[in-house]
Parts: structure tokens; sequence; C-alpha cells
């Protein structure tokens, strides 16, 4: 019984909420709406100017924050906590299972997600929040680099500053084509694995990911170049494709160089024989924004040290 009254309450001030919101859309449809289609093919109706942002997904925070808009922000998701350049205090929520009372009390007028969010939970978190009026703009996860001009266009879009978001898709060109126009002239190219996670799952990208065109930029070959997307090759296959170099991101782990070149058969693996197995910094490698550049160079020094001489 005591369950049932709590709940009853819930459903009733979160009611209120809703209605709350419904009358701030209604008093400002017809002056600010706007109609847009998302990363992901869907509609996006806004009635008001984007004001006040939720974000969540670090990629998205990043893009807002790399576009000048870090002060629209009122919430972001638990993994954008270390993004460099978020207002001070700001609220972290957990976006695989959204408060839907915590987050219509922020009044926001969009919130950004990305495909991961519905990988996690299975459906989609926001279902609720968009029949609420809501606005939801979600961002398909990025498979290249390109995906990437195509995100911080969109965010930039719906921001309304389109020339700054001009302005941090140059500056990301001539990063990765500095190191392009380096690496035109490499005949014979380092061949690499590129590797997310521990032993008990090797799971890294092949064709189709914004990872395997960082390793084209550099001037090297995925050895799993022929597979797609996200794929757990197994230490059988690895070892068999023999890498000259090694790159690993799991930094979730102790020691992450050292366990890939403990395991077992690896000691026949040229990477590790010639001691070429490095770390790269996590966030920027699996989060598809601007801020790749600082993975893609650590990646470019790690292969070619003779010829990128960049530093952290």
């Amino acid at each position: 019984m005591g369950k049932d009254l709590a709940y009853n309450r819930y459903v009733v001030k979160v009611f209120l909420l809703i209605i709350t919101v419904i009358f701030s859309f209604a008093g400002c449809a017809g002056r600010d709406h706007r109609e847009i289609i998302d990363r992901t093919g869907r509609k996006v109706v806004l009635n008001a100017p984007v004001k006040r942002i939720l974000s969540a997904a670090p990629s998205n925070t990043e893009i807002i924050v790399d576009l000048g808009q870090a002060d629209r922000l009122v919430a972001i998701d638990k993994y954008s906590g270390n993004v460099t350049g978020i207002p001070e205090g700001i609220v972290i929520l957990d976006f695989s299972y959204p408060n839907a009372e915590a987050i219509v009390s922020l009044a926001p007028d969009i919130i950004i997600a990305n495909g991961h969010n519905t990988t996690v939970s299975g459906d989609d978190p926001f279902r609720m929040l968009r029949e609420m009026g809501i606005a939801i703009a979600y961002l398909s996860m990025s498979k290249s680099i390109e995906d990437i001009y195509l995100d911080i266009a969109f965010i930039a879009d719906l921001l309304e500053v389109p020339e700054e978001g001009e302005r941090l898709i140059r500056s990301m060109r001539a990063d990765i084509d500095e190191i392009t126009e380096k690496s035109a002239s490499i005949e014979n190219r380092a061949t690499v694995y590129f590797e997310l996670s521990d032993w008990s799952q090797m799971t890294t990208f092949g064709r189709n990911s914004y990872i395997n065109d960082m390793i084209v930029a550099v001037g090297a070959r995925n050895i799993f170049e022929n597979d797609n997307w996200v794929l757990n090759p197994g230490a059988e296959s690895i070892i068999d494709r023999n890498p000259d170099v090694i790159l690993t991101n799991a930094g979730f782990i102790d020691d992450p160089v050292g366990e890939v070149t403990r395991r077992l058969g690896f000691d026949h693996i040229n990477a590790v024989i010639n001691n070429r197995v490095y770390m790269i910094d996590p966030d920027s490698s699996m989060r598809p924004s601007a801020r790749i550049i600082k993975s893609l160079r650590q990646m470019a020094r790690s292969v070619y040290p003779e010829i990128y001489d960049y530093k952290d």
C-alpha cells in the first residue's frame, strides 16, 4: 500500500511538471518554431531557441564546448564529467536510465543524445520525455572521420552557430591534412592492431570506423581492414596477422601495455618482440569529436617516430 501511494505521488508530480512544460512550449510556439532532421533521420521540433541543453554523451559535450557554447549546458552524462571546458558544478545525470522528474525540472530546450544511449538499455530511454514534448536530437554512432565533421556541422546548425562549426571543421581538417601529407610518401606501411579492451574480449575496429580512418591517415594498415566495424578477433587471428605495432586504449585496467605483452602466444608477434606496444589516450580515441586529433597524433608518433615528433 505504501509503495503504491509513493508511486502515485511520483506520477502526479511528473504530470504537473509535464503540464508546466507543455504550457511553456505553447507560449513559445509560433515565435521560434523550427523543424530539423537529426543525424538518425528523425524529425525534431523546436518551439524555442536552444538555450538550455542536456548533453547525453561525452562526444556531444566536447563538440558543444569546442563550439564555444558550454554556457548553454545545464546537465551532462556521467561520462562527460572530465571534459575540459564544462561549467563548474554542472548537473550530472545517468542517461541510460534517465530520471524524468529530474530532467523536466531542468527545463531543457533539447536533449542531445547519441547512438550508444539506446544500446545500453536496449530501448530508447528518452521515449517518455519525447512524448512529454521535450525535443530530443540523436547523433548516430560515427563510423568515419567524415561522420564526425557532419556531427559537428549538425550541432552547430542546431545551436545556430554555423560559422563556429565551419571554423572547428576547418581546424580539424588542417590538423589531419598535416599528418596525411607526411604519410603520403610512406612506401612500406606498418601493420597495426588497435585494441580497446583486455584479453577477455580483444575488441577492435575494422573498416567503416573512424579508428580505421585514423590508422590510414598516419600511413599504416589496419590488420583487420577487411573486416567490418566492431569485432572480437581472438588471439590466434591476431597472432596470425602478426602486426608491426599494437595500440591499446584500455585505460580501465592496470598496465595495459604489459597486459598485452604477457598474453600467451603474443611473444611471437613482431610488435611484442620489438617492444612496439603503445598506450593511446582512451578519451580522445573513443569520443568522436574534434578532440580525436590528440590520439591521432599519439598514433602517428607511435607508429612512425622517425616521421612524427608530436608531444602530448
